[in-house]
């Protein structure tokens, strides 16, 4: 695990190093970045989920309103819940979007069971929508009740927001504890200022920030228009 005290990695450092279950945090300054900030009191508005898995290329499991990447698991351009190539979709983030970026390190590794058990949750919320700012507003609203209904994580979603999504994933792996609803989560509860209490002596590391430098060899205006 690298500590937060050596201040920051170039994005190839951090993809070199990044494991399943690493969080990737990210922070803009656009009008829909604030009003995501405001609507979920978060200090970021972004989160994002390391999955780096057997010979294949580290990628990120997310929920994003845009659809400038395909998805790997449908194979098509969507909005919603997505898995992307990790380093295709930080840089769309850094490049196109504006946004600073930092990766915090899940540890300990997890185990082959929760591997399993991403991908069966990959398999049943890949393209779930992306709610509305008003939904994801009222939702972090009804996140504060203290229990949700019964039922598996993704009972309640309907709409799923990135914090959402990777708390349900965390909680089908077993490294976070069941009971809250997947609106309670919102990216700053995986801020370091927030104690978001992982199960079985996981814990995540402190907040590396990534180099998003422009690659003048990436050109993210060539992928299909977020609108």
């Amino acid at each position: 695990m690298r500590s937060s005290a050596s201040a920051s990695l170039a994005l190839d450092e951090a993809i070199d190093v990044t494991r399943t279950g690493d969080v990737w945090l990210f922070r803009g300054r656009s009008v829909a970045d604030r009003a995501i900030q405001v609507s979920t009191n978060s200090p970021v508005n972004h989160v994002g989920m390391s999955v780096v898995l057997d010979d294949m290329p580290p990628l990120m499991w997310h929920a994003e309103l845009g659809r400038s990447l395909p998805d790997l698991w449908s194979g098509a351009h969507q909005r919603g819940v997505q898995l992307h190539d990790l380093r295709a979709a930080v840089q769309v983030w850094g490049q196109r979007y504006g946004q600073r970026a930092w990766l915090r390190q899940l540890q300990p590794p997890v185990t082959p069971a929760m591997e399993d058990a991403l991908l069966r949750t990959v398999a049943r919320l890949d393209g779930t929508p992306f709610p509305s700012t008003a939904r994801l507003a009222a939702g972090w609203l009804r996140g504060r009740l203290p229990v949700r209904r019964p039922g598996p994580p993704e009972a309640d979603l309907e709409s799923a927001f990135c914090a959402e999504v990777v708390a349900t994933t965390y909680e089908s792996m077993g490294l976070l504890a069941p009971g809250r609803r997947a609106s309670w989560y919102d990216p700053g509860r995986f801020w370091s200022g927030d104690e978001l209490g992982l199960a079985q002596g996981f814990a995540l590391g402190g907040e590396i920030a990534v180099d998003l430098a422009v690659d003048p060899a990436v050109d993210p205006a060539q992928s299909p228009p977020q609108d």
